[in-house]
């Protein structure tokens, strides 16, 4: 029988010594911890648990020291300004922690080989000493850095959700806002979801039933890369020879060639059809055959697809050839649903019913609101079919997902639920009674803090938000109400079911007519929530490894403001260095400032917050047919669960996936078929291919491999962009005209006249 060993593996006693090396004097770890016995059933009751995580810790390991708050630190600034750089960009590029765990194993080994062993004493604190160098660079240490690399990535978003917000105002709106009303804006809305989070985490992060999926895989990669490495390829020396190599190539597909980045041979062919184009174009139609050598291609919008399991894959290559090749060629050749054939194939925009691009700033009055005499001159603002259908299959994937969980994984999560409350103790919860737990107090003063701080936002500057004191009352209640089932849901399913379009559609009802204040209340919404999930994934992740919690709340919050005041810089900077940003009508050829995704983001404060959804998914508007999007969604699940009841025997029906296969093209816009093309077959070669015949190969490089492309297109294009375009300095030749599709937006209606498009 496998004894379950709760000693430290340096300390035979399995004491904790009194005195011990930190940096500074912040100690959470107890002299005397509580003892367990060694039973066989203390084993995790996950199975994947069991084989991931492992049942030993080491307290005496030092993870307050230099090195760990120097390359946190620098990590998380690093990241932070990259990825609101990046998100400018027609092909954003979002660097994740993957890339950060990887690249700082080898400078942390580097800094604790050079660093003076020296111990120094602060006075004032007694015997407590600290070094620069206390041991060797530890896993423990590189957790919190990747926590720190988390924040700096926004959770994996790239940057905080409340900077388009400013954007939008500065750039789109053409209005003012402050640095300070932005600051807070961002700051609270990161951070408001800590508050509750913390209160949450005895019910869905200490519990072994609570086992988060998603952590998983950051646990096998720190043990992956902490492990004895003998072999002769070791994966630093993998990892610079791959990111030399990105950083060169990119190079060509980012200045000299950027052709290669959306290679549409269709268009190429049949240079004067409109539909060959629509069909071939990558960028503005539906992708058939396109491809690209650009790495930042293939990981925009969808995140890197060395790192996405081949089961996602097939499921989004379902729903994405579903869609893009099934329904929309349908809606728009068939029976020209909404009047298709008006308007660009593909295009996020807003459009008059004459196919002329709605002028947004004619029908917005001097406070901000909509003017109604203007909106009837110019008439009914009208979306691309495909757009419209993105909200619909929205629509369907929210309800998709909760009749799915309930239906599939209902009585599981009830049960883990009841197990989490009844069971006892298991391992890596009694491991962690080791450490000094974070008071109560400390989340309840957050909450309120935070609280206030946005009230007063909402009072005093609410010129410049909008949004009124009860509105924010109302979507901090709905994330609220909302965290706890979405974190039962997300730590025993691994789906998290998003707010953004439930928040904006019931604030656009609310209160129409006020554009910020509907997406300030999507974002305090939607985002609070979306922060505590992640919190709570990050605890869970700290769990596993036995961080300290006092220390990854510090880091979390630290590196939460941190990247948000960056973010909230780098986007200013940004607005108003680049001359016409987010314009496309106004920007050079082939410029990459055309934010699409800030592009979405602006549209839909004008159909749900300017506008409002009366007016366009309402009655009084073309597109209320979408609503009943809500109904399929959630019967779809319903009748795959009936079917698989009726014929148990058919393994293959519980595998059907319908949220996400529904919600394949969620992405799109503002990315693009060329983006879902690059991800998917790059995602199949790697997660199929390689991983099936190549395994070991797989397990020791794919991360690592992942990781390097990011890097080295990275720090190519912010090298580029001081260098080159900063300075204006760029080529113009036939490889640097983009994918010569210009007629792949024209409409194909007779009688519609576009400048630049052929009259049918």
């Amino acid at each position: 029988m496998k004894k379950i060993n709760l000693r430290s593996t340096s300390d035979p006693s399995g004491s904790i010594p009194i005195h011990f090396q930190t940096m500074g004097t912040f100690d959470d770890r107890k002299t005397y911890p509580p003892t367990a016995s060694d039973d066989d059933d203390d084993v995790s009751p996950i199975e994947e648990v069991r084989l991931t995580v492992t049942n030993t810790d080491d307290p005496t390991l030092p993870v307050w020291t230099f090195r760990m708050w120097f390359l946190g630190l620098i990590s998380c600034g690093l990241l932070s300004f990259i990825n609101q750089f990046f998100s400018y960009r027609t092909e954003p590029l979002v660097i994740t922690q993957i890339t950060v765990i990887v690249a700082t194993l080898p400078i942390g080994h580097f800094m604790a080989a050079v660093l003076p062993e020296t111990k120094f004493r602060v006075p004032g604190f007694g015997t407590k000493s600290f070094s620069l160098n206390p041991g060797p660079f530890n896993m423990k240490e590189h957790v919190l850095i990747s926590i720190f690399a988390n924040a700096g990535s926004a959770f994996g978003n790239g940057s905080a959700y409340a900077v388009g917000i400013v954007t939008i105002i500065k750039a789109f709106y053409h209005r003012k806002i402050s640095f300070l009303a932005g600051w807070l804006l961002i700051i609270t809305t990161q951070v408001l979801g800590y508050g509750w989070a913390g209160l949450l985490r005895k019910y869905v992060v200490e519990p072994a039933h609570m086992w988060w999926p998603g952590t998983l895989v950051q646990v096998s990669l720190f043990r992956a890369l902490h492990e004895k490495d003998d072999q002769r390829m070791t994966r630093a020396k993998f990892f610079l020879i791959a990111l030399i190599c990105s950083f060169s190539w990119y190079l060509v597909p980012g200045y000299f060639f950027s052709t290669l980045s959306s290679i549409s041979w269709v268009c190429w062919a049949f240079s004067g059809s409109v539909k060959a184009q629509q069909l071939g174009s990558g960028m503005r139609g539906l992708g058939l055959g396109a491809i690209t050598l650009d790495w930042s291609v293939a990981a925009s919008f969808l995140f890197s697809p060395l790192v996405s399991p081949f089961f996602a894959i097939v499921n989004v290559l379902l729903g994405y050839a579903l869609i893009i090749y099934v329904v929309m060629p349908l809606s728009y050749w068939g029976v020209d649903l909404y009047g298709a054939r008006r308007f660009p194939i593909f295009s996020s925009h807003l459009f008059t019913a004459e196919g002329q691009k709605y002028n947004i700033s004619a029908i917005v009055n001097d406070k901000f609101q909509i003017d109604m005499m203007k909106y009837e001159e110019q008439g009914r603002i009208h979306i691309s079919t495909f757009f419209a259908l993105t909200y619909g299959f929205g629509f369907a994937t929210i309800a998709s997902t909760l009749t799915h969980v309930g239906f599939f994984y209902g009585r599981e999560i009830y049960d883990r639920y009841r197990a989490s409350y009844k069971e006892k103790e298991d391992i890596h919860t009694r491991l962690m009674k080791r450490y000094n737990d974070i008071p109560n107090w400390w989340f309840h003063v957050l909450l309120l803090v935070t609280i206030i701080i946005s009230l007063l936002l909402c009072t005093l500057l609410n010129d410049q938000v909008q949004m009124p004191w009860w509105g924010l009352i109302f979507a901090s209640a709905i994330a609220f109400i909302f965290t706890l089932p979405i974190s039962i849901i997300t730590a025993t399913t691994n789906q998290t079911p998003g707010l953004n379009i439930i928040t904006e559609y019931i604030m656009g009802v609310i209160l129409p007519g006020r554009p910020i204040a509907n997406v300030c209340f999507k974002v305090y919404g939607y985002m609070s929530m979306t922060q505590a999930i992640s919190f709570l994934s990050d605890f869970k992740l700290g769990h596993y490894m036995k961080i300290p919690p006092r220390s990854m709340f510090l880091v979390q919050f630290i590196g939460t403001i941190f990247a948000g005041t960056i973010n909230l810089a780098v986007a200013i900077w940004l607005l108003d260095s680049v001359e016409n940003i987010c314009q496309d009508e106004l920007l050079p050829a082939n410029s990459p400032w055309t934010c699409p995704g800030d592009r979405v983001f602006f549209d839909a404060s004008v159909i749900w917050g300017l506008v409002g959804p009366k007016r366009i998914f309402g009655s009084l508007g073309n597109y209320n047919s979408m609503n009943w999007f809500f109904l399929g969604g959630a019967l779809g699940p319903i009748i795959i669960w009936l079917f698989y009841k009726a014929f148990p025997k058919q393994t293959w029906l519980p595998l059907v996936n319908l949220p996400v296969i529904l919600g394949a093209t969620g992405a799109m816009p503002p990315a693009t078929p060329l983006n879902y093309n690059a991800w998917i077959i790059i995602g199949i070669i790697f997660n199929y291919f390689v991983f099936r015949y190549r395994k070991k190969w797989w397990q020791r490089y794919n991360y690592v491999l992942s990781a390097a492309l990011d890097a080295g297109v990275a720090f190519m294009t912010v090298l580029l962009y001081f260098c080159l375009s900063f300075e204006e300095k760029g080529l113009s030749w036939w490889g640097t005209d983009g994918e010569h599709c210009p007629l792949a937006s024209c409409p194909t209606a007779k009688g519609i006249a576009v400048h630049g498009c052929p009259v049918n």
